[in-house]
């Protein structure tokens, strides 16, 4: 297969490129990338590639991800997170090719007690979160094969992530305040892309993305769940472990959301249930803290 990977340097992209490439050749591509670009805001730039790459499966691991600047720069947000899927879908179908989508959390109000199921209602608090829920119907609606897979909290040992930034501020401030009552499932950018692997392996028929009936969206997270202020603590427990922070480093404080204001409102819940993964694919992602002490412990390498 030709696969084409959207992102390129992308937290789970970057991991796209090694974890598909037994699959054929993979073409990664993004915003300014030399000598072909992919701009998922220019329709005239996704024509483009599709006519040089023609490529057999898409991966779609570009985003906006901004959530807070996304409040106000809609019409960009709604571009790539939306309205891109649409013309992904439809240059994809003109060559009889598949996509598989990465989609987040945010769709959903965050007013739940357990974890959702793929087929809740959802109900997006901002920009963010409703124009990725656009790009979802748009490929839904599209007709051809596709996987949307939903992630959240989303972290890995390159790119801008929560992981990084922690890091970061513990080894520069004697304190920080994380809020306490927003509830998720951090998720390693290499499982991720790991479990995409796994679910193409089972979606080959004589080597093209056939998923038949499979079609459809899924959740895929790391298990369990925890607090950013607990995913913050989890974090500096594990840097001290690793040789990467100092004893002396930042302690943490919970707090609650009212004190730390954003302009876009996150979800207080945005738990996802991952078991129509695993009964149709057999897949489970290690849990979220085990996941973290594997990542932590390679970057002290």
């Amino acid at each position: 297969m030709k696969i084409l990977v959207t992102g390129r340097i992308g937290q789970v992209a970057w991991e796209l490129r090694r974890t598909l490439a037994c699959f054929g050749e993979v073409v990664a591509l993004e915003l300014g990338t030399t000598p072909l670009s992919l701009d998922l805001s220019d329709p005239n730039s996704i024509r483009e590639v599709f006519q040089i790459v023609k490529p057999n499966l898409i991966v779609n691991a570009a985003a906006y991800t901004a959530v807070d600047k996304s409040e106000q720069d809609q019409a960009l947000a709604y571009a790539v997170n939306a309205h891109a899927l649409g013309y992904l879908a439809e240059e994809a179908q003109k060559l009889g090719a598949g996509i598989i989508h990465y989609s987040t959390d945010y769709v959903f109000p965050g007013n739940a007690s357990k974890p959702y199921l793929e087929n809740d209602p959802t109900g997006p608090q901002g920009v963010y979160g409703a124009s990725k829920l656009l790009g979802e119907q748009a490929l839904a609606d599209s007709g051809i094969p596709y996987y949307t897979l939903r992630t959240a909290w989303v972290y890995g040992n390159r790119g801008g992530n929560f992981l990084l930034t922690m890091l970061k501020l513990m080894r520069e401030r004697e304190l920080l305040k994380v809020v306490n009552d927003q509830l998720g499932s951090p998720t390693w950018s290499r499982m991720i892309a790991e479990a995409t692997a796994l679910i193409v392996a089972q979606s080959l028929d004589n080597g093209r993305f056939a998923p038949g009936d499979r079609s459809g969206t899924y959740h895929l997270t790391c298990g369990g769940h925890t607090s950013w202020f607990e995913f913050a603590t989890a974090i500096r427990e594990v840097g001290i472990a690793n040789g990467i922070l100092a004893e002396s480093c930042a302690r943490v404080e919970g707090i609650p959301s009212s004190e730390y204001p954003t302009p876009a409102k996150r979800p207080a819940y945005s738990v996802l249930d991952n078991g129509k993964l695993a009964d149709v694919f057999g897949l489970r992602l290690p849990e979220w803290r085990d996941a973290l002490e594997l990542c932590v412990a390679e970057a002290g390498k």
